[in-house]
């Protein structure tokens, strides 16, 4: 993951370099504050990209000698018979259509989505 925080940080860099410059000689201040939100985004990724090769180390894929058996095994747990995710589909998208229609549907929307989303959490919590 080395190179892809290196990647990251050369993006962050760019956008850190060009926002100043858009910011005193553009007209947009709106412009600017895309630049600035985008070299901390970009700074993030990196960030986050460079602590994962801090924690782990390199990766098979990163390595010459790396093996495609090195990385087998299972990826993760995957529920098979979930009602959550339909929930949270359904109250995102009344949430969407509440911004459009009215405060009642926006807040019943909410409601939808916030019971979908306990639900993910905790669909295989143990309840002791």
């Amino acid at each position: 993951m080395r190179a892809e925080a290196l990647y990251f940080a050369g993006v962050a860099g760019f956008f850190a370099v060009v926002a100043p410059v858009y910011l005193r000689y553009g007209d947009d201040p709106a412009g600017g504050a895309v630049l600035v939100v985008c070299c901390l985004m970009a700074g993030l990724v990196a960030f986050f990209l460079w602590t994962q090769y801090r924690r782990r180390g390199r990766r098979p894929e990163d390595r010459r000698e790396g093996e495609i058996m090195e990385r087998a095994g299972p990826l993760d747990f995957f529920p098979p018979h979930s009602g959550a995710p339909v929930v949270t589909a359904a109250g995102m998208a009344l949430l969407g259509l509440g911004v459009v229609f009215g405060l009642w549907l926006l807040l019943i929307g909410f409601a939808v989505l916030t019971g979908g989303v306990f639900a993910f959490v905790l669909q295989y919590a143990d309840p002791d």
